[in-house]
């Protein structure tokens, strides 16, 4: 059992991991950095705002005070990608230089390119860094339901030790040592998620979903090994896994922002109808970006970035892609 765990990030993940994780440590601190959402988490005990009906248990300790993460042997960064270098600068005269970070975030920073442990590992001191992910809707895990993620790093007792953590009789946990892959995988499935949403909401078909999700999965691999992650990584839980999960289910911001799109809102009044933040959207742009440096063809995530940044109809992106030059498929 882990002695004293902090968990940085107050939003659907965060509150999860405070539920999953309450019976497994003798000590669990939910920080979140504005005082009146965890004021009201304190008061409540539930997180009404992002994962409604699932208390947390009373033993956890909720707060906003920084000071109190000094504290922990280990920390778990639940906050979104766009947001952890600010949240981290925030805190880093709190954290100490011992206690190893485990992220569960899914995404790629605007302008650096970096991944989630890469943006902690410049704003801190160095440490033992790991990543959590595969299919794992917040929602579902809540309500008990079966799922296998996969505990990546490069040091192996640190993957072993978040093994453990999250290990129970509802969630397997696999080991990976691909850190890269398992956080580029976990990053760009949002992306294609969209794609997924927007064909649902144009009511595009099955044939036209899985043709989206077998080629998004091509671009993935692409990338990931470009930036020398392991293809098998692909195809694993963190990819293969997660990309499906994404796409399908009906509880996924991802999918659901997209199907707004395809129903005809535009992409700011898709947002408006969010609760929290949709993270493909910015990983779309870095996504775009990584591809065009490293001379990688991504033709689907071109043009997602050309509906939701430059104005192109849904009907037109799907037109220029199946336009596209007649190729072989490996």
């Amino acid at each position: 059992m882990e002695k004293t765990v902090g968990i940085i990030g107050d939003g659907a993940m965060g509150t999860l991991c405070a539920i999953l994780l309450a019976a497994r440590t003798k000590h669990l601190m939910l920080w979140g950095r504005r005082k009146e959402h965890t004021a009201q988490l304190a008061a409540h005990h539930e997180n009404a705002t992002y994962l409604p009906h699932h208390p947390i248990p009373d033993s956890v300790i909720i707060t906003s005070d920084d000071a109190m993460l000094a504290q922990a042997d280990l920390l778990l960064c639940a906050v979104p990608t766009q947001f952890i270098r600010s949240v981290f600068t925030r805190l880093a005269p709190h954290l100490g230089t011992n206690a190893p970070i485990i992220s569960l975030a899914k995404g790629i920073e605007n302008k650096t390119l970096l991944r989630p442990t890469q943006i902690i590992s410049q704003v801190l001191a160095p440490r033992s860094l790991a990543a959590v992910s595969g299919p794992s809707i917040a929602g579902e895990l809540a309500r008990g339901l079966p799922a296998t993620i996969v505990a990546a790093a490069a040091d192996e007792a640190l993957a072993i030790r978040a093994q453990k953590l999250f290990a129970g009789s509802n969630l397997r946990v696999y080991v990976n040592n691909d850190l890269t892959g398992v956080e580029l995988a976990g990053a760009m499935k949002n992306v294609i998620a969209i794609a997924a949403g927007i064909l649902d909401g144009l009511r595009a078909g099955t044939n036209a979903k899985a043709s989206l999700l077998t080629r998004g999965l091509v671009e993935i691999s692409r990338l990931g090994i470009k930036l020398g992650a392991r293809a098998e990584t692909f195809s694993g839980l963190a990819g293969l896994g997660d990309l499906v999960t994404t796409c399908f289910s009906l509880e996924g911001r991802n999918r659901t922002f997209g199907q707004h799109i395809g129903e005809g809102l535009s992409p700011e009044q898709a947002q408006g109808r969010m609760n929290g933040v949709v993270e493909g959207v910015a990983t779309t742009i870095s996504l775009v970006q990584l591809s065009r440096q490293l001379h990688v063809e991504m033709p689907i995530a071109r043009c997602l970035n050309e509906v939701l940044f430059e104005g192109k109809s849904p009907q037109d992106g799907i037109r220029d892609l199946m336009n596209r030059e007649p190729k072989t498929e490996h």
